[in-house]
């Protein structure tokens, strides 16, 4: 906290440690628990396998397997190399195919079809139609893609006053809790605290 103060060596001494301090742990982390077992053991486990084994097919080993993504990963690198900066765009590539091929689905599933089902349920009440027809029409309130005239502009329109009745209910039941509140606490000074009230 002497920064505060102004700059200074102690300052910049704490600042040093910290940064170095956190540096130094974190390639440690990293070197245990990800390059050593995931890395180097696995090779060296492969490199033993192919000089003893003898009959068997290569592919059969499993560590065989890790020389793909160990070279994606080393490929990642060249991104600091001018001449060969251009390897470095299929690692980033398998990266966001495969993050978006596990991450889309999974949207998907968690943000769409799931309060989809939660709104539209089977029993076609009343109740349940009116929200369907509401979710339905707001949502189509907001695609700006078609110009809202004619038979679009209508069913927008029935968007809008949903979204007014929605916003009127929230601000009324703000409003009441609020006032019950202010209640609660009237009651509490003319009643128990002045004894006006009996």
């Amino acid at each position: 906290f002497s920064f505060l103060y102004k700059d200074n060596p102690l300052f910049k001494l704490a600042e040093h440690l910290f940064v170095g301090t956190s540096v130094g742990y974190s390639i440690a982390i990293t070197w245990h628990q990800a390059v050593l077992p995931k890395i180097i053991t696995p090779m060296k486990r492969l490199i033993t396998t192919i000089r003893t084994a003898s009959g068997t097919s290569i592919f059969s080993i499993p560590e065989l397997y890790y020389i793909f993504p160990i070279v994606l990963g080393i490929l990642m690198f060249t991104r600091f190399s001018r001449r060969h900066a251009w390897l470095s765009r299929w690692p980033i590539a398998f990266v966001i195919g495969f993050g978006s091929g596990v991450g889309v689905p999974l949207s998907l599933q968690n943000y769409v079809f799931k309060q989809m089902e939660g709104t539209v349920t089977i029993d076609l009440t009343i109740s349940n139609i009116i929200l369907i027809i509401g979710v339905f029409t707001t949502l189509f309130y907001f695609f700006f893609s078609i110009a809202h005239r004619g038979k679009v502009g209508g069913v927008a329109r029935i968007g809008v006053y949903f979204i007014m009745v929605a916003f009127g209910a929230g601000f009324g039941y703000t409003v009441m809790a609020r006032v019950s509140l202010l209640i609660g606490r009237i009651q509490f000074l003319l009643h128990d605290w002045l004894g006006l009230i009996p």
